[in-house]
């Protein structure tokens, strides 16, 4: 016998978006008065509320809105300890350095596996209940073949969506007089021990960490083993990073604090996302990202936490909205827009950070009538109910 996958009617809504423009006005494609089925792990309808379907169970929201879940596409959920000191510090006046994350290097390689899987999985409830649903995460924190391999295996385990593989994210300590063995390392027998679980490659192609021709062998190998392209990029001051990107089709090039009008111009051009990450921004005292040049400019924009460590300790996506739109020139509905479908562009998906019949069901009702209230109260809006491929997370 064969069961059916029961449903659920959201009514009662008082700001639908859809991200599909062919539903409504706008980027955001939203809708008045409407209602949405979920049934399995998918849309089912979406519709004018009058019109609404039966279905096994349902849920009037009293006003609130509904957006897809956040597509947080750029995370370093597995790590273990803190870097609060250095924060302290540079709140103090120290500059940041690519550098300080070897502290987390060193806490990560000394916590056994249990503990780690467990600090990964918190951490993915906390994405939960702040709304986000598809979550990209990176290796990193390990830089050896054993630790770089168990970073893969607990984040694909844990259930984040997107996996990817940071090897190239500082060079350790052991090799500070060899770099190049070290890159021998990322290249061969690191990478082919995360390529089962990883889906992309990523390298910090940054002053302090690598530089472009280092970069280039990173991503050639990444590429050569079947995995897509991302890349950290212009952080830290003007850089070759968004070229490089764009160069090789990468999926995204993130943080993109510092661009050139010709950066800005090869990212409109071109396929390649400018994932902007702003609360690293803040946390770092640098100047905002150009959003509003990239936006006007025609760039596709992505927005993402960096949820790591040492430079951006949040989980909160609307936080992210907010700073984009008071610090970046973002308009909310941009925003949002690049919260949601953006950081389903920069991961190469359609089948979230939109609603529509047949998307996946990442759902999220927020706490507030309308999105206009994610930057306006800076944060402050939470999600009131949360459902992730149709099931509910929070």
């Amino acid at each position: 016998m064969t069961v059916s996958p029961r449903s659920t009617l959201i009514t009662g809504i008082g700001q639908l978006v859809t991200n599909d423009p062919a539903a409504g006005p706008g980027i955001l494609g939203t809708i008045d008065h409407a209602a949405i089925v979920i049934e399995g792990g998918t849309i089912a309808w979406i519709g004018p509320e009058r019109e609404a379907p039966t279905a096994d169970e349902s849920l009037n929201v009293a006003g609130h809105a509904v957006l897809p879940g956040w597509v947080d596409s750029h995370t370093h959920l597995v790590f273990a300890g803190d870097r609060a000191a250095e924060f302290t510090a540079r709140m103090a006046g120290e500059p940041y350095q690519a550098g300080g994350m070897r502290a987390s290097v060193e806490a990560t390689r000394a916590t056994d596996d249990e503990t780690l899987a467990q600090l990964v999985t918190d951490r993915i409830a906390d994405m939960h209940a702040a709304g986000t649903t598809c979550i990209e995460t990176k290796t990193g924190y390990g830089l050896t073949v054993p630790d770089e391999a168990r970073g893969a295996r607990i984040a694909a385990q844990a259930g984040v969506d997107e996996v990817t593989f940071l090897g190239a994210h500082v060079v350790p300590i052991e090799y500070d007089d060899d770099r190049g063995a070290y890159l021998d390392l990322v290249c061969g027998p690191m990478l082919d021990a995360v390529k089962g679980e990883a889906r992309w490659i990523d390298v910090f192609c940054e002053t302090g960490a690598f530089d472009e021709a280092e970069s280039r062998r990173v991503l050639a190998a990444g590429r050569a083993a079947g995995l897509g392209l991302r890349v950290h990029g212009n952080q830290l001051g003007p850089g070759p990073g968004v070229r490089l990107a764009v160069e090789l089709g990468a999926a995204s090039v993130d943080h993109c604090t510092y661009l050139s009008d010709a950066d800005i111009d090869a990212l409109a051009s071109g396929s390649t996302v400018a994932t902007l990450l702003p609360a690293t921004d803040l946390s770092t005292r640098q100047p905002p990202a150009p959003g509003r040049r990239l936006a006007d400019a025609g760039a596709p924009i992505a927005l993402a936490t960096n949820c790591n460590p040492g430079t951006s300790y949040t989980a909160s996506m609307p936080l992210v909205i907010a700073l984009a739109v008071l610090q970046c020139g973002l308009t909310t509905a941009e925003a949002v827009h690049a919260a949601t479908a953006g950081g389903a562009r920069a991961l190469r998906r359609d089948d979230v950070g939109v609603l529509k019949v047949g998307a996946r069901a990442d759902v999220q009702v927020i706490d507030a009538p309308s999105i206009d209230h994610i930057a306006y109260r800076v944060g402050g809006v939470g999600a009131r109910a949360v459902w992730r491929a149709g099931r509910r997370v929070a």
